[in-house]
């Protein structure tokens, strides 16, 4: 990594633990393929190796990828990187996704259990940042956070963070141990959280990692410009279907003709206004295409006015999408969902 693409990318500080990270992540989901085809290790390793050598040092990852393939890919990579210069976030919780939902646990032993094999896929002594990807509603949350809080003594982690969750939870968490990083969905057309969340973690000192930045890929074109695959994920996910998926090419073309005049492309605005959300934002935007994740990269080019922030909010206005932002079986009870509720499954006590 060269000092220009440093300066192009700086680092900012993820919570108020110290933990340091480049202002712009890389979520490696799509690489063992969810949205996509799987692609090969070498082309995967290749798209690692691009961002780190363009300035991103913060990789997301999770052991319900692939499942345990994407982190194992992962692993592949640091072992041709400086280890010192670069954050690893993993993710447990989510036991199995099946037709009726998530299989998810809390349980202090299963936390222990998959930070230890998270490790050994990944090479690694220790874990950046560990998080609980879906909150287990039938473990209270003190009895996980307190196993955590042991896996920090021990070295093996060396912050914490959640998934979507809810108020409450983050607070009961931050008491046992505090909570640098809350990783939730947060774009254009999915904004749930400034009303609540934000403010929270402003209150408490955490950082906010938004996933899916993008819109799951919408504001860069797909399903819009670029026809979705008869096979691809996202034709189960409402935004992206029918009639709803007509209203929100509305949405599209909005940005679009504002992307023109901002100079950037529509997948640039819309990821620029999520980092301008403030300096403790760091989203990880995914792909497996090389121009995308530079295009990503050229978002942090792009320098919003507070007029210009709110012009591109009011034209994609939340009353105005269509349709549930996930598909139901994948996200349990744990925020509070628009359009859809969606399923809840947990392990047997």
């Amino acid at each position: 990594m060269d000092d220009q693409a440093h300066a192009l990318i700086p680092r900012v500080k993820l919570g108020a633990q110290g933990l340091e990270v480049s202002k712009l992540g890389f979520g490696c989901m799509g690489l063992t393929g969810v949205y996509n085809a799987p692609i090969s290790d070498e082309a995967g390793i290749s798209i690692i190796k691009h961002a780190f050598n363009s300035g991103i040092t913060f990789f997301d990852t999770s052991d319900v990828y692939g499942p345990h393939t994407n982190e194992i890919l992962l692993g592949k990579a640091l072992k041709q990187l400086p280890r010192e210069k670069i954050q690893v976030a993993t993710k447990f919780g989510i036991v199995d996704i099946n037709a009726t939902g998530l299989v998810i646990s809390g349980k202090p032993e299963y936390a222990r259990a998959c930070c230890e094999e998270s490790l050994r896929r990944l090479g690694l002594d220790y874990v950046d940042l560990y998080y609980l990807h879906r909150v287990d509603t039938t473990v209270p949350i003190e009895e996980t956070m307190g196993e955590l809080r042991k896996l920090v003594e021990e070295g093996k982690v060396k912050y914490i963070g959640l998934s979507e969750a809810n108020p409450d939870t983050i607070r009961r968490a931050h008491v046992v141990h505090p909570i640098s990083a809350l990783q939730m969905e947060w774009s254009l057309w999915t904004r749930e959280i400034e009303k609540e969340i934000v403010p929270l973690c402003r209150e408490l000192g955490i950082g906010i990692v938004p996933y899916s930045p993008l819109g799951r890929g919408f504001f860069g074109g797909r399903g819009v410009t670029e026809k979705l695959p008869s096979n691809a994920s996202l034709i189960h996910i409402p935004r992206f279907v029918g009639e709803n998926l007509e209203k929100n090419k509305v949405l599209y073309v909005r940005l679009e003709n504002l992307a023109k005049k901002h100079q950037c492309t529509t997948a640039q605005l819309a990821l620029a206004w999520v980092v301008h959300q403030g300096d403790d934002v760091v989203p990880i935007p995914g792909t497996t295409k090389l121009r995308n994740l530079d295009d990503n990269i050229g978002s942090l080019k792009v320098k919003l006015t507070e007029d210009d922030l709110k012009e591109i909010s009011d034209a994609v206005r939340e009353e105005e999408v269509a349709g549930y932002r996930s598909h139901s079986v994948f996200e349990p009870f744990t925020w509070k969902y628009a359009k859809t509720p969606p399923i809840h499954s947990n392990l047997a006590a």
